[in-house]
């Protein structure tokens, strides 16, 4: 998926972990002026080996082995109950931030792109939109207010590329997928079986809708 599909008017805060990053020279990583970028721990290096400045560093910097020399660092310590890119996450939707782009968070350690993913669908289950890529796929999270007001996801028409979606939860209701290989109408999706992994773009605009609950959304970024 390119940068264009889910870049919008509003600024994005954006978020660099110390995961396999895919290379921030890519089109993905594609800051505009009025964004904020936050550095999670280790994906300083990435910035500064992409010479970018971020305007954030977050972290208990375990992984990066050093205390940075920042303006604005937010020290953590070793011992707490949430992760330095979750505390990035939540320092930038203080700032008023409500769409976020996460790089360097997947891949790497399993517990990890775990954690990461569930960053994903706490900024869905708040009316927020998270974007996490590692060059080679795009995850977002869409959420349904229990009928009142669907989780929705537009998806450009392309000719070819893999597309899933995941139940994280219990349940997922009123699950509608058009424009796919696969379709569904008003189906459930339980957190138990995965039904609706490696689905296809056919060269039609795609919709993803979900009545009530989460989904996790995984689609491979568009070959160049």
């Amino acid at each position: 998926m390119k940068e264009t599909e889910h870049n919008e008017k509003t600024p994005c805060c954006w978020i660099v972990g110390a995961g396999p990053c895919g290379g921030l020279h890519a089109e993905g990583f594609a800051p505009k002026k009025e964004d904020y970028i936050i550095a999670a721990d280790g994906g300083l290096r990435y910035l500064e080996d992409a010479g970018v400045s971020p305007d954030m560093v977050v972290g208990d910097f375990d992984t990066l082995g050093y205390e940075p020399e920042h303006e604005n660092v937010v020290r953590l310590s070793v011992r707490k109950d949430w992760t330095d890119t979750f505390v990035a996450m939540e320092k930038g939707a203080a700032r008023g931030y409500r769409t976020f782009v996460f790089h360097g968070c997947l891949g790497g350690k399993l517990e990890h792109t775990v954690a990461n993913l569930q960053h994903l669908v706490w900024l869905a289950q708040r009316g927020m939109k998270g974007w996490m890529t590692d060059g080679r796929v795009w995850a977002t999270a869409i959420c349904g207010n229990n009928g009142a007001k669907s989780g929705r996801l537009n998806l450009p028409a392309r000719d070819r590329g893999m597309v899933s979606v995941f139940c994280m939860g219990d349940c997922a209701k009123g699950v509608t997928l058009k424009g796919l290989k696969y379709t569904l109408e008003d189906a459930q999706l339980t957190g138990s079986f995965p039904l609706g992994v490696s689905n296809e773009l056919i060269g039609e605009p795609a919709d993803i809708e979900v009545k009530e609950g989460t989904l996790l959304v995984v689609m491979e970024c568009e070959a160049e």
